[in-house]
């Protein structure tokens, strides 16, 4: 029997992962409660266990007691005791277990889901997936396998309560750990990561040995490697931005595939003014403004995006404005555009101190140029508040974010033609319908016709044109009756003859044998 208590405590201590002392404690006290539950509440009371041979040995005011004389109400207090006492260290090693696996991956089996919550299996314990740190998108059944971050271990009472992410960025971090031996070992460090849960990722790596190609390794043999890693996420895009200490490079290699023709950084401001040409715009500003947005996260720079001419538009508003204050030469303007402020709006949020403490201007000079700068900021807003929705920006600088230019309302622009501009008075030509000659209509092919017939043949028509055509107001006459008689049939000859020598001789038949066509067959 006692050997059997032993063997029992072992596999309580193994299968709930309690420590074996624990355990034969809980056993001590449960068994004091039995006793005084049997009417010894008054008197000291002491129970040990042997733990080499499990034998139990009770004293009662210093008197030797049997346990089988408690009797059966005692036994069964001695039972909810131990029972409630090894929840508690059941309890107690759940939650230092799991507290000690935070921010690890875990995977587990979806059991039922609670509202907007995913209840997961996860071994020892039920884990909650909530709705808000779910991927958007995603959708589970019962009994599917998923993998999740333990983003928080929480106590409550009776329960321990396990809070899973797969949005949070800590979970891209623990993927790579898996699937990428050197990010595990050290080799490969994450520098920097943002992320839009279902849509994009960013990761900045640097390895800490030359010989280890940073970005080579995350991607694996044929991107076998962050292949998994997109797998997992659903088909989630996944940018691999090689490190850098320069702020300018990082920047650069962050919003790629985007190309930059030039960086200006604002230390003071915390901003970083990207240039950029026309036709990378739109790649460096990314749908929705994504791309530039999760750049600015990752470098934790504020990224503007301009092209050329408004960079320039910019320094040409400031290089006015800084001129006309007295005592500014170009080596001052200079100097404050290498400071990274390159429109008026950035003088004005800088401020006159750092111009007073870095480049040494006079004070009163420095306010003056704050002074002026705000001025022109101000003018060049309120022109800019004049002019139509989509050409305002902030003064000579474009916005970060770039709303994308609306389509024509037209959409059937499929020359390849520009559009013309609602400035554009030009008057556009009126479309002139093809005259299909009755050779054309016919099939038959054209002759060559002598310029002087072609002359008479026109002058004729122009001659019997307005007999053809009757005024609006007056009704066209009706034709008299010709009679059914020879004079009727000998008419007609004597009209064809004399329509002959109008148009020619030669205009009387053409070589197809077709007769043209006079004013009174018309």
């Amino acid at each position: 029997m006692n050997q059997e208590l032993l063997r029992i405590v072992d596999g309580l201590a193994r299968d709930k992962n309690i420590d074996r002392e624990i355990i034969l404690e809980d056993l001590e006290a449960a068994m004091v409660s039995a006793i005084r539950k049997a009417g010894r509440e008054e008197e000291d009371i002491s129970v040990h266990i042997d733990r080499e041979n499990g034998e139990i040995t009770a004293n009662v005011a210093g008197k030797t007691m049997a346990m089988q004389d408690v009797g059966r109400i005692a036994a069964q207090t001695a039972k909810q005791v131990m029972i409630q006492r090894l929840r508690e260290a059941e309890r107690d090693s759940i939650y230092e277990d799991f507290l000690d696996q935070k921010g690890q991956i875990v995977t587990g089996r979806v059991v039922r889901w609670e509202g907007g919550t995913a209840v997961v299996d996860i071994g020892r314990t039920e884990a909650m997936l909530p709705k808000s740190e779910q991927i958007p998108g995603e959708a589970y059944r019962a009994e599917d396998r998923l993998r999740g971050m333990i983003l928080d271990v929480k106590e409550q009472p009776g329960t321990v309560r396990v809070i899973l992410s797969r949005t949070h960025p800590d979970f891209i971090r623990a993927l790579f750990e898996l699937e990428v031996p050197e990010v595990a070992e050290g080799i490969i460090e994450l520098k920097a990561l943002s992320r839009e849960p279902g849509y994009r990722t960013k990761v900045a790596v640097d390895s800490t040995d030359s010989k280890v190609d940073a970005v080579g390794a995350c991607v694996g043999m044929r991107g076998s490697r962050i292949k998994n890693i997109v797998d997992e996420l659903g088909g989630e895009k996944i940018d691999i931005v090689r490190w850098n200490d320069s702020s300018k490079v990082l920047i650069a290699n962050a919003l790629k595939p985007a190309e930059v023709a030039e960086i200006a950084l604002c230390f003071e401001l915390g901003r970083a003014t990207v240039v950029v040409t026309e036709d990378q715009l739109s790649l460096a500003i990314g749908k929705r403004g994504q791309n530039v947005r999760l750049a600015a996260r990752l470098t934790a720079w504020d990224i503007d995006i301009l092209t050329p001419g408004e960079f320039n538009q910019g320094l040409d508003v400031l290089e006015r404005a800084l001129r006309s204050v007295e005592g500014v030469d170009s080596t001052v303007v200079d100097q404050i555009v290498a400071m990274g402020m390159v429109s008026v709006l950035d003088v004005e949020e800088v401020g006159a101190d750092p111009l007073i403490n870095e480049l040494q201007i006079d004070p009163d000079q420095a306010r003056k140029i704050v002074i002026r700068c705000a001025e022109e900021a101000k003018r060049v807003a309120e022109q800019q508040a004049q002019s139509p929705e989509g050409d305002r920006r902030r003064p000579g600088v474009a916005p970060t974010a770039r709303a994308e230019p609306a389509p024509a309302e037209s959409g059937n622009n499929i020359t390849g033609e520009a559009p013309v501009g609602e400035g554009d008075e030009r008057p556009q030509r009126p479309h002139e319908p093809e005259t299909v000659s009755p050779e054309a209509e016919t099939g038959s092919p054209t002759t060559d016709t002598p310029p002087e017939q072609d002359l008479l043949q026109q002058a004729t028509e122009a001659v019997e044109e307005p007999a053809q055509q009757p005024p609006a107001d007056e009704e066209p006459e009706a034709p008299a009756e010709t009679p059914a008689g020879d004079e009727g049939q000998a008419e007609q000859p004597d009209r064809q003859s004399e329509d002959t020598e109008r148009a020619g001789p030669d205009s009387s038949e053409d070589e197809t044998g077709n007769e043209p066509k006079t004013s009174q067959q018309s």
